[in-house]
């Protein structure tokens, strides 16, 4: 029987196919370790905590069985005094009866816990640590213990701690990413303001949560160093040109396509300011830069720029693209109204080009104009 080679193009296909699908097998392997080395910290940092309150051993015992497991484990790392006490700490930290509340309130909004515990005793001196429950178990397993030393040595607040725990399972930051978004009060600027999109009237329930975790409710654009106002197409070079600061901003997903992306439509061509992909959501996202205050008929223009993408660009299997509009400020009512007209998924946010001041500060420092004055005041008394 004679055979015959394959066409190139289908060869390229079937090689491709491989590719992804061992990829995929090597990433989940590599997923299902992480687990389990987690899972097994978990468990020694409750067998330290557990024996230490119940059989009242004291600090040495931790010195004596980082000595026996690297003697029993000589090539395997990860058993030395420091990190057991980081093991018994991480334990700790999630079987707190502040942090085992915090968590149950968080994850039965998401489904995670169907039966909640039992109450746990009053916080205060001597409240009783209880075991964490299952799911909260399993949650922690979902990062790299690089990650939870992180979380354990830079975040206090047990509200943070969670929402960088599930920020950085859900969105697959990497350790210098969830550093970056710590630094950046990530958690802090999730409070200040709510996130205004229409993404549940015209996205699936799964992808419109996932779009609503890709989003922010303001952007730090700090690193720019623009201390003055500036036009559109400025502040659009110097996003540019500091591309990478822009995109561990926007989170982790993002991938940068181009900038005033050209879209034809009757032979008349219309520009994105910005166009990203995001591997996650597996979305085209165009994002618009606007140095005012949002106004209605923005909304406008980004359904129709939405609407162009879905017809000419969106790939195979891709899902709808996605709109994020950047303003310097905005009223969040004229947000909502209009965006309720809208077919595409439209999310607007404020960026902020310097770090607001905390409200107790806020009135009681002197505006620009004024150390101006002073300054020139001083000047003209010396001379």
């Amino acid at each position: 029987m004679k055979t015959k080679l394959p066409s190139t193009r289908d060869y390229a296909q079937f090689v491709t196919e491989l590719k992804q699908r061992i990829a995929s097998a090597r990433l989940h392997a590599a997923r299902a370790v992480n687990r389990d080395l987690i899972l097994l910290y978990w468990d020694i940092g409750r067998g330290i905590l557990e024996r230490q309150e119940k059989l009242g051993w004291g600090q040495s015992v931790v010195e004596m069985l980082a000595h026996d497991l690297q003697k029993a484990f000589p090539g395997i790392s990860g058993f030395s005094a420091r990190n057991l006490w980081d093991m018994r700490r991480f334990y700790s930290l999630y079987s707190d009866p502040q942090i085992l509340r915090q968590a149950v309130a968080e994850f039965s909004k998401i489904g995670r816990s169907k039966k909640l515990p039992q109450p746990v005793a009053e916080i205060g001196t001597g409240a009783p640590r209880v075991t964490p429950p299952e799911f909260l178990r399993q949650a922690v397993a979902e990062i790299p213990w690089g990650h939870h030393l992180q979380i354990l040595n830079k975040v206090e607040a047990p509200a943070a701690r969670l929402f960088y725990l599930r920020a950085a399972a859900k969105l697959g930051w990497t350790r210098n990413v969830l550093l970056n978004q710590i630094k950046a009060r990530a958690y802090e600027r999730s409070l200040a303001a709510g996130k205004i999109h229409n993404f549940p009237a015209v996205l699936p329930e799964y992808l419109a949560e996932q779009a609503e975790e890709a989003l922010k409710s303001s952007y730090n654009l700090e690193f720019l160093g623009i201390r003055r106002e500036v036009k559109e197409r400025e502040l659009e070079d110097r996003l540019v040109e500091r591309l990478r600061d822009f995109i561990l901003e926007l989170g982790y997903g993002f991938c940068f396509i181009g900038r005033q992306h050209r879209l034809t439509l009757s032979k008349k061509d219309f520009f994105i300011d910005l166009l990203f992909y995001h591997r996650f959501l597996k979305a085209l996202v165009a994002v618009e830069l606007k140095v005012g205050p949002f106004e209605p008929e923005y909304a406008g223009k980004m359904d129709f720029y939405l609407n162009l993408l879905n017809e000419k660009e969106r790939g195979p299997g891709d899902n709808p693209s996605i709109g994020i509009i950047l303003c310097a400020e905005k009223d969040d009512f004229v947000v909502e109204f209009s965006l309720k007209t809208k077919s595409n998924p439209i999310g607007v946010a404020e960026y902020h080009l310097t770090e607001k001041l905390p409200k107790e500060l806020r009135g009681k420092l002197p505006t620009e104009r004024q150390l101006l004055a002073a300054v020139k005041e001083a000047i003209d008394e010396k001379s």
